[in-house]
């Protein structure tokens, strides 16, 4: 073989070198933000969902494009492609009167990132995307807009929804990651002042009527309407269905704020201490939640235990592991 020449020697040497540049530092030879923390053997899982996720080196969390897309029970598709079919539902909801706030936007606007195992580009959303999505897909399916097509959608969303409200999709992406263990050691507590007000707040109803209505007929009660005195174990199942499931350490901050009084009542309402701007909101997301799954259980003919099992899968306890002692089917 011919021996090289000086400048193809040179050329040799520069190509080399980009590559060991580029492997050294790929944020810096391609300019794509690269993920830091996340391996796709480490899927981010609920249920029987599997997305790949990511923490990228400004400590933003990001589902990929594919899995979020059949996360959602939607067919595949990257890129700009992907994106389009996202963006056409959203455009199809709103036609139909669905606010979708500006999720179109968002979507338009995938990240485009450098995977941490290194490779072709990849595309992902940054992760509160989807709960935002799974809240309109709810509500289209409440209202019955989605068409037999889609009807999928809706179910899934609601799986989805309360599995990771607002920081729990943040703290469930920083867990597989491993991200946990370098974010801020307040993170959590800086989480607990937003979602728990410092005052107390007016009291207005945020538990529909419907919910202790539907807790009736899975139990097999006779509903005597909202006038009458509900059973006392009704409030033993809120508290299990709702508070321990709102977010990491929410129920012990609530009961601390708000003790019980000599006769063992409680003066105030634990969630008039939510705040306004995302306590309030993740408690309305949670019990839209428990009420879609409350619907589907009375029409599928579920009782009370397979109720809870349901929501056990999706919206586990965050407080401790017990389970209530139920009766009935």
């Amino acid at each position: 073989m011919a021996s090289l020449s000086v400048e193809e020697r040179r050329d040799m040497g520069k190509k080399a070198a980009a590559v060991r540049w580029a492997v050294a530092d790929p944020e810096g030879a391609t300019g794509l933000p690269v993920a830091k923390y996340g391996a796709p053997e480490k899927p981010l899982r609920l249920a029987h969902v599997e997305i790949p996720c990511y923490v990228l080196s400004d400590g933003t969390r990001v589902l990929v494009q594919r899995g979020l897309q059949s996360g959602l029970g939607m067919s595949e598709g990257g890129g700009k492609g992907g994106a389009r079919k996202i963006v056409a539902l959203l455009e199809s909801l709103a036609e139909k009167g669905i606010d979708i706030k500006d999720l179109i936007a968002r979507a338009n606007a995938p990240i485009k990132f450098i995977p941490s195992h290194g490779g072709n580009a990849a595309f992902g959303y940054e992760a509160t995307i989807l709960p935002d999505l799974c809240d309109v897909l709810i509500e289209a399916g409440r209202r019955g807009i989605l068409g037999k097509r889609s009807e999928h959608l809706a179910e899934r969303a609601a799986l989805l929804q309360h599995a990771f409200a607002i920081l729990g999709i943040i703290a469930l992406v920083d867990e597989v990651t491993g991200y946990q263990g370098f974010r801020p050691q307040d993170a959590l507590q800086a989480y607990l002042e937003k979602v728990i007000s410092q005052k107390l707040a007016a009291w207005v109803k945020r538990f529909p009527d419907e919910f202790y209505e539907n807790i009736y007929k899975l139990k097999g009660w006779p509903w005597p309407g909202m006038g009458k005195n509900r059973y006392s174990v009704v409030g033993h199942y809120t508290r299990d269905l709702v508070f321990e499931r709102l977010g990491p350490g929410v129920l012990d901050e609530l009961e601390r704020l708000t003790p019980k009084n000599e006769s063992g009542y409680r003066d105030n309402k634990m969630h008039s201490w939510l705040s306004k701007d995302i306590g309030v909101p993740m408690l309305s997301q949670h019990m839209h939640s428990l009420v879609m799954f409350q619907r589907l259980a009375l029409k599928r003919g579920y009782g009370w235990n397979r109720f809870v099992k349901m929501v056990d899968e999706v919206l586990p306890k965050l407080n401790n592991t017990m389970e209530l002692n139920l009766d009935g089917d």
